[in-house]
């Protein structure tokens, strides 16, 4: 049995695109010996405690690769504060304005009969082609990962989708006639059996990828400023806090390392550790942001 005491890391995590890639690369993660994982999508982060006896950090790094997704070691110390913070949406952002601007022609050619020039449909074929392969990439290279692994999740669909949409549309250009000089295409809700061998699918597999591009950009963005507030929340909060120990001895420690059962001492001004029970003394305490209240509030021994 080791005899080494545990370690506690935050992995940043990347490629993350559901719930469910959380969940597998925390299962994967907690196959580890001595290894305890909580992954949380949100944050793309995984909280790790693991036994340095049995597995090194590059290990963990090793098993979410596995999985399919990137990890990297946190920066410590200088390197940390050092380190310039890299927008994860900027990529999204010029793949969906790219996606966007092509989209619109192909869309508004095949919608609208009059716009049909002579060759239109090889026109529009050269506009879906860079937002189906180089605007939907991400959603193939998450696809082509998961298959490798046995695995599917959303952006499997969405790369199926439009790859089918946009193949099928090659084989009519090429081989069914749509390719021919005077070929029109009008907006039927409906097709008949002789229309459907014709029929190109070039704007539902350019808008589908602008449209899919445009909810993964807003969410990305909505997931890092929710991420700087809860940074900007947990800031504020104590970062020591002074543990008494069996014998009613005082020892400062990280709040990090704070656990379940230990008792610790809070001062007059002092910001509070944790959650906890009053077990002796009296103040008022500031429980605006659990009850809105603006008035510090009485506690005793036996509160919360």
């Amino acid at each position: 049995m080791s005899t080494t005491s545990p370690e506690r890391l935050q992995l940043p995590i990347e490629g993350m695109t559901c719930a469910s890639c959380a969940t597998r690369i925390e299962k994967r993660l907690n196959k580890l010996e001595g290894v305890e994982a909580t992954v949380n999508y949100a944050t793309e982060n995984a909280a790790v405690t693991f036994d340095p006896a049995r597995v090194a950090p590059e290990d963990l790094v090793a098993a979410v690769e596995a999985a399919g997704y990137q990890a990297r070691l946190a920066p410590q110390g200088e390197e940390a504060a050092e380190q310039v913070e890299i927008d994860p949406a900027a990529p999204l952002r010029r793949r969906l304005i790219v996606s966007a601007a092509l989209s619109l022609p192909v869309l508004l050619l095949a919608m609208i009969e009059p716009l049909q020039f002579d060759y239109w449909q090889w026109l529009s074929l050269q506009l879906a082609t860079p937002v189906v392969l180089w605007g939907g990439w991400p959603f193939h290279r998450a696809a082509w990962l998961n298959l490798r692994h046995a695995t599917a999740t959303m952006d499997t669909l969405i790369s199926v989708g439009t790859l089918a949409a946009w193949g099928w549309s090659l084989v009519a250009l090429f081989f069914l006639g749509a390719g021919e000089t005077g070929m029109t295409m009008g907006f039927d809700l409906v097709l008949s059996r002789a229309e459907t061998a014709e029929h190109l699918y070039l704007e539902v597999a350019a808008v589908v990828t602008t449209f899919i591009l445009a909810g993964r950009y807003f969410e990305v963005r909505a997931k890092r400023q929710a991420g700087a507030a809860l940074r900007a929340l947990l800031e504020l909060g104590a970062k020591e806090v002074s543990v008494l120990d069996a014998d009613d001895c005082e020892r400062r420690i990280a709040i990090d390392e704070l656990e379940a059962g230990d008792r610790f001492v809070v001062r007059p001004g002092e910001k509070i550790a944790t959650d906890g029970v009053v077990e002796e003394g009296s103040s008022a305490v500031d429980k605006s942001l659990l009850t809105g209240e603006s008035m510090p509030v009485e506690i005793q021994p036996g509160d919360e």
